[in-house]
């Protein structure tokens, strides 16, 4: 899978853009605040429905624009996909493939395959669980699209049962009686609805998990000279001992949720499901938040970045591999380790402040980013 072309309509700093790529590598240089990150942006907006750099969708239009408009024509083997996405702040997002429109813009996922790595990524070992789970969710939807709808499906359940939630603390802080026998019953069946769309997602996270770990592991052992062996393993209010199923998952995630109704009336929102999960980090003995040094973080984020683009790789569909602004971040050592993922790959974005921080095996097509302008050079 690669880009052939790229074409944006008032995004971020673009009024408008056109961009031929190659296969193999091709390298964005220019200095911060001139536009080359905005180009990789829109290709891992357009394959998760979601920026790597902020959480809405407001800073990705034009100021003064109504809409962005990301096109992408994506060649797949024989196949050529004509990606289109509408991004409109505050409304429904609008998509198109091969100029059909699509019923709802999360059928676009899977058009295009990215993975992205950039500095932000130490959240991932670093940052709040929030980090982790999107990491987990993003390759869940990018492998099976369907779990976009099984996600959305849990966040409009789990939303409505806040409300509700809420609506009670709300009462009885004010010296209501609290939730009477209607609203007990309706919440029951939210509880119902929680149980049965959290265990779906939950499982296709554990499913994930087994067919990750190995190539994790793998990434970060050739990254780090096989120094320490990193492990994952789901975090979960549920306990230890969860498999995949979605029968027993789902059991569980009721009873759970039944236990802790009393204290989720008490503080007004939902404490039990995969919302509140994490996904643990441990670099040989020792968690890797709070003990691993820089370059350990450095080589665990590679490695769950990379460990993804094997696993994707080996399901049969090669994704592009976007590398945003890491190799001046890098030592020698991880610099080539990442070179050499890069190189293997069927197409590689990479952007860079200066050409130099770029190895020399990843010379290909460069383009110049300079107030908004893309020119190609080489």
């Amino acid at each position: 899978m690669r880009v052939r072309q790229l074409q944006l309509t008032d995004f971020r700093s673009y009024a408008h853009a056109q961009v031929m790529f190659d296969e193999g590598p091709s390298i964005l240089v220019g200095p911060n605040g001139h536009g080359k990150t905005n180009l990789v942006e829109s290709l891992v907006y357009l394959a998760n429905l979601r920026s790597h750099r902020v959480s809405s969708d407001a800073p990705l239009v034009r100021q003064g624009c109504e809409q962005a408009v990301v096109r992408a024509e994506i060649l797949h083997d024989s196949r050529r996909l004509l990606a289109e996405l509408a991004i409109v702040p505050g409304k429904s997002n609008k998509a198109r493939l091969n100029r059909t429109d699509l019923k709802r813009p999360r059928e676009i996922i899977g058009a295009l395959k990215a993975v992205a790595f950039a500095p932000e990524d130490l959240a991932l070992v670093r940052g709040e669980p929030s980090a982790r789970r999107r990491y987990l969710d993003e390759l869940l939807c990018s492998r099976y699209p369907r779990f976009a709808g099984v996600r959305a499906d849990y966040d409009r359940v789990l939303k409505q049962r806040n409300t509700l939630l809420r609506t009670a603390y709300l009462a009885k802080k004010t010296g209501g009686r609290g939730p009477g026998g209607a609203e007990m019953a309706t919440l029951d069946a939210w509880d119902a609805h929680l149980a049965t769309h959290g265990a779906e997602l939950m499982a296709g996270r554990l499913a994930l998990l087994e067919d990750l770990a190995e190539p994790v592991a793998k990434a970060h052992s050739r990254i780090a000279d096989g120094r320490a062996e990193v492990a994952l393993t789901y975090e979960s209010e549920l306990g230890d001992g969860l498999t995949a199923d979605r029968d027993v998952l789902g059991a569980r995630l009721a009873a759970a949720l039944a236990a802790a109704r009393a204290k989720e009336v008490e503080r007004g929102s939902t404490l039990v499901g995969p919302h509140r999960d994490d996904l643990d980090l441990v670099l040989g003995d020792l968690p890797v938040k709070g003990y691993a040094s820089h370059g350990e973080t450095w080589s665990v984020a590679l490695a769950l970045r990379l460990g993804a683009f094997e696993l994707l790789r080996a399901d049969g569909t090669a994704p592009i591999l976007i590398l945003d602004d890491v190799f001046a971040e890098l030592d020698a050592v991880r610099r080539e380790r990442l070179a050499e993922y890069a190189e293997a790959a069927p197409q590689a974005l990479i952007t860079c402040a200066v050409a130099g921080d770029v190895p020399d095996r990843l010379a290909g097509a460069r383009y110049d980013v300079w107030e908004g302008e893309v020119k190609r050079v080489l």
